[in-house]
């Protein structure tokens, strides 16, 4: 089953120098439906103004995923860590037992344009820590290429938590085929273009829930980006933040 929800559907924050769409429920938008799904608590879809962003904050027992699709994405945290990701990279910081950290726009002339995810982790109170990878577009183009997972595999960002998330590039006859696991579920984001997955038509900002499938397969691709998140079947409603 490809329970699909449109981008428009997707809650909205609009602070000015912050437009932010929200897939599940976050900060003042609440829908009881859309209280995450499995591990997966957060996909906010936000642009920021030049030169703007958010100041430190602290978070714990959290896995905070930054994806940037355009512009450049300066990060600080109480760790010691500090980093510009452009598109291509991700970041992965695991807020553990506790972590404060900001997050402004490098470019004090374009917005910067990014994803970012939140992971319930496996286990509370864990030491706090930093990744970052960059993974080439050919190594996205026409198929989904790993970039985070449990142990870290082939080069993939390490999360706490049984879940991975692929990315992938698929334009004109480009298409790949993603067998599940049995009994896994599976969530789909694109993140931008548009795309067909099983014959369904899916456009910028779009996503589903896949619950009870073999396989799922991407055609038709037009400038398309795509997340998937292969989970574990479970259905919780986790507390919000």
């Amino acid at each position: 089953m490809i329970e699909q929800r449109l981008s428009e559907q997707r809650g909205l924050g609009d602070h000015g120098w912050l437009h932010s769409r929200h897939t599940f429920s976050f900060a003042n938008y609440w829908d009881p439906k859309q209280v995450g799904f499995s591990d997966l608590l957060v996909i906010n879809d936000d642009q920021v103004a030049p030169g703007r962003g958010f100041g430190a904050h602290p978070h714990s027992n959290m896995e905070i995923i930054s994806y940037v699709l355009e512009g450049a994405l300066e990060h600080k945290d109480s760790m010691g860590t500090g980093s510009v990701i452009v598109p291509g990279d991700v970041q992965l910081m695991s807020a553990g037992s506790g972590v404060t950290h900001s997050e402004f726009n490098h470019s004090g002339e374009e917005n910067v344009h990014f994803l970012q995810i939140w992971i319930v982790p496996s286990e509370n109170g864990t030491p706090p820590g930093y990744q970052q990878v960059s993974v080439a577009e050919a190594d996205k183009r026409g198929k989904f290429r790993l970039i985070v997972s449990p142990l870290g595999t082939d080069g993939s960002l390490t999360v706490r938590q049984d879940m991975k998330i692929y990315a992938g590039f698929f334009d004109g006859a480009e298409q790949a085929t993603f067998t599940l696991d049995a009994d896994r579920y599976a969530y789909i984001h694109v993140a931008r273009g548009s795309i067909k997955v099983n014959g369904v038509e899916f456009r910028t900002g779009d996503g589903a829930r896949i619950r009870n499938e073999d396989s799922v397969t991407f055609t038709d691709g037009d400038q398309a980006e795509v997340l998937l998140f292969d989970l574990r079947p479970v259905e919780v409603n986790h507390p919000t933040r």
